[in-house]
């Protein structure tokens, strides 16, 4: 039976969408079993190219694995650190751009840059719709974890090459992002950037056009 999507379902819809926040500060309580395996099984509901599924999750649990990243992270963030002009740089250094100390789930993806499945249609002309495919994988994960209370957080502060080594991942597999997942330390309908007066929302200002 075709689902209906009624009005108060389109207005939960609306306030999950208003409710998902890049989280950083988490709860170092234990994700229930199974709820890591769960959610990246939903994710693959998105949307990709072809029908390529070219996602490919790595769950992150060995210690030296999750340490290695953290030091990549905090390379990287000193070197864009250094590089923030002088009226930001106090305002960059302030900010909590990652969750990797208290998260208790963790993991990788990352693009299959060329995959078999989907048999190459739709990125003859713009191969990079494997990755956009992933994002959106990304993006579904996100969204059910918001409507179960847990906030993920994606870190980008980060050399692909190394992630890749630390992971040993394949090297024909794009880095996507890492991910943190867990319980929030608070729900709030503000971006934490926002609220650290880093940048603000400006809605469709300027980015709208009709031709």
């Amino acid at each position: 039976m075709t689902p209906c999507f009624d009005e108060a379902f389109r207005a939960g819809l609306l306030d999950l969408f208003a409710w998902r926040r890049d989280v950083r500060h988490f709860r170092p309580d234990p994700l229930p079993d199974g709820t890591l395996a769960r959610l990246i099984a939903l994710s693959t509901l998105a949307p990709s190219v072809g029908l390529c599924e070219p996602w490919r999750f790595v769950v992150v649990d060995e210690p030296a694995r999750r340490a290695a990243i953290r030091a990549d992270f905090a390379r990287e963030n000193l070197k864009a650190a250094r590089e923030q002009r002088e009226d930001r740089a106090a305002l960059y250094a302030r900010l909590k751009l990652e969750g990797m100390e208290t998260a208790p789930a963790q993991f990788a993806l990352f693009a299959d840059a060329d995959p078999e499945q989907g048999n190459g249609l739709g990125r003859r002309t713009m191969p990079e719709m494997a990755a956009y495919s992933a994002v959106l994988a990304a993006h579904t994960l996100w969204l059910a974890a918001r409507a179960e209370g847990l906030g993920l957080g994606w870190v980008s502060i980060l050399d692909p090459i190394r992630v890749a080594q630390a992971l040993d991942a394949p090297a024909d597999w794009r880095f996507i992002g890492y991910f943190c997942l867990g319980y929030p330390q608070e729900e709030t309908e503000t971006p934490e950037l926002q609220r650290a007066g880093w940048e603000r929302r400006q809605g469709l200002e300027g980015k709208l056009f009709q031709r």
